[in-house]
């Protein structure tokens, strides 16, 4: 008797085994199912989600100089060239404010995000600022003498936002006053001398600074493209990849419009300083925008991203008959510019009046908004420009930043 229940229930035993291993598979679901083994009262349970909490993410198209990786509850934002010749890049951990620093980013700069309050050390990062509606986040600047941003402007006067130097060329940044402020991100570029740049000594003092390099993008779309750099800091990439998205489609409308034509006048720009005539390389961010304009640059097929210093002369004997001569510093008309150097007039340009400069829109100290808002806009440079070479094509243009001179 005893052997025979011991066979039955052997044999229960393979015949449970034996159906269970015949039986359909149900399909999985998505999230994995867990059996904790405490006893035969367990429940089962499923494994907690990842919460991702970064839905809306920068869509990098034409900035070379950035990138930004998203995780769960941070950000890693790598500026692969701070600087010309940098041989390595910065590493930014942002992460959601009340998380976890994650680990693995030994030495690079953590901050919490979506930041509250900024310095900034150059003009270029209040337009993006302002698009995004942060720029009351602004708590100090560099110098905010050639400022053009109305706002800003008026802050500094009324004490609303501190002057702590360090911008390029303004000297040493007032490390003291900066960390009575205690900002939550200062933004910066670098020049690679150590003399010049002011993140050495913050890095030291330990505030939270990080480079930007948008003015080493030579693509007019990829320094604009900056701006989403700005707002992953604020965590409002959607706004940015938005806004970014208009201005992008309306510079490559106006870039299509003038890629048909066969006449392209012929242009130089910038003048003669101290004996040398700086002349931007045929890849540069000026070379390119002329480019896109439909214009023929005389020196188009130079290599290279920065200017070239050349003698009068040289310049003289290529660009006596061009038709257009543009971005002549801050000559405000043509007795002035010929009050820099009277062999000037000799130019074609000058003769007929072909000469057209970026300082339209100027504040009383010289601040010029073609080097602040131009670079978030260059939609509206290409259209100033496009209606200078070829103003069939927008003959109802109102000139935003450049104007010809009288």
């Amino acid at each position: 008797m005893k052997k025979s229940l011991k066979t039955w229930l052997f044999i229960t035993l393979i015949l449970g085994l034996s159906l269970s291993a015949c039986a359909p598979k149900a399909e999985s679901d998505e999230s994995t199912v867990y059996l904790p083994l405490v006893g035969e009262q367990a429940e089962v349970e499923e494994a907690p989600e990842a919460v991702d909490l970064f839905p809306d993410k920068a869509q990098v198209v034409y900035a070379q100089g950035f990138s930004i990786d998203y995780y769960d509850t941070y950000k890693v934002v790598t500026v692969t060239q701070p600087w010309q010749g940098a041989s390595e890049g910065f590493t930014y951990v942002l992460v959601m404010r009340g998380s976890q620093v994650p680990g693995g980013f030994e030495g690079a700069q953590v901050i919490e995000i979506p930041v509250r309050s900024i310095v900034t050390m150059s003009t270029t990062y209040f337009p993006h600022l302002e698009m995004l509606g942060v720029l009351g986040s602004l708590v100090a600047v560099d110098d905010a003498t050639y400022v053009f941003n109305e706002t800003v402007q008026q802050r500094a006067s009324a004490g609303e936002i501190a002057v702590v130097g360090g911008g390029a060329g303004g000297g040493a940044v007032n490390v003291e006053m900066l960390l009575e402020i205690e900002p939550e991100l200062i933004m910066t570029s670098a020049s690679g001398v150590p003399e010049y740049d002011a993140h050495p000594a913050l890095i030291e003092a330990g505030l939270p600074v990080v480079i930007n390099a948008d003015y080493l993008e030579s693509s007019p779309l990829g320094r604009a493209e900056w701006g989403k750099f700005i707002a992953a800091f604020y965590n409002l990439e959607d706004e940015a990849n938005r806004q970014f998205e208009e201005v992008a489609s309306s510079y490559l409308a106006l870039k299509e419009q003038v890629s048909a034509l066969s006449a392209r006048p012929t242009v130089f720009t910038n003048t003669d300083f101290q004996g040398s005539w700086y002349v931007p390389g045929g890849e540069s961010y000026a070379a390119i925008l002329l480019k896109d304009a439909g214009a023929d640059y005389l020196w188009a097929d130079t290599p290279g991203t920065g200017a070239n210093p050349l003698a009068f002369e040289e310049v003289f004997d290529a660009a006596k008959e061009a038709n257009f001569w543009l971005n002549v510093g801050f000559a405000g008309d043509l007795a002035s510019l010929l009050m820099m150097d009277e062999r000037y007039a000799d130019f074609d340009a000058y003769a007929e009046g072909r000469v057209y400069n970026y300082n339209k829109r100027v504040n009383a100290n010289g601040g010029m908004d073609y080097f602040e808002s131009g670079t978030a806009r260059p939609d509206l440079v290409l259209a100033d420009l496009v209606a200078i070479f070829h103003p069939g094509l927008l003959p109802e243009h109102d000139f935003y930043y450049y104007q010809q001179l009288q």
